[in-house]
């Protein structure tokens, strides 16, 4: 299976594993799975470090790279027909960095990773 982290599952991993779901564990630890972080979770998290709205024991140009890598997890780039795909979304969340890795588990045929219920409204496999 094809994973798309959303942020906060990335964190959640690297940060607080015992808030992971046993499900979510389970599927970052089978070695069959491909995972991936999108360049948007990247760039959320340098926003909100650089607002001083998210602390992280690290510089994200480092702690990013360091716990991408230690979760096998591949850079998914933000491509074009991703980004207009989020034009046909229906507007039940407005936060453009879910709207952006909506599109990208669409578009790439991935199952979304994420704690958040408002995402299972899509039309979007999501795991928790």
């Amino acid at each position: 299976m094809k994973l798309l982290l959303d942020t906060v599952t990335f964190l959640d991993a690297v940060m607080r594993p015992e808030d992971l779901s046993p499900r979510v564990r389970d599927l970052l630890l089978d070695p069959e799975n491909e995972r991936y972080l999108s360049i948007a979770s990247s760039w959320e998290i340098a926003i909100k470090f650089s607002l001083g709205k998210l602390t992280l024991p690290a510089d994200p140009g480092q702690f990013i790279p360091e716990h991408r890598e230690k979760l096998a997890a591949d850079v998914l780039p933000i491509d074009e027909e991703s980004v207009l795909h989020m034009t046909r979304l229906p507007v039940l969340h407005r936060d453009p960095f879910d709207r952006i890795l909506i599109s990208q588990a669409l578009i790439h045929a991935m199952i979304f990773v994420t704690p958040d219920v408002r995402i299972a409204k899509y039309p979007i496999r999501v795991a928790w």
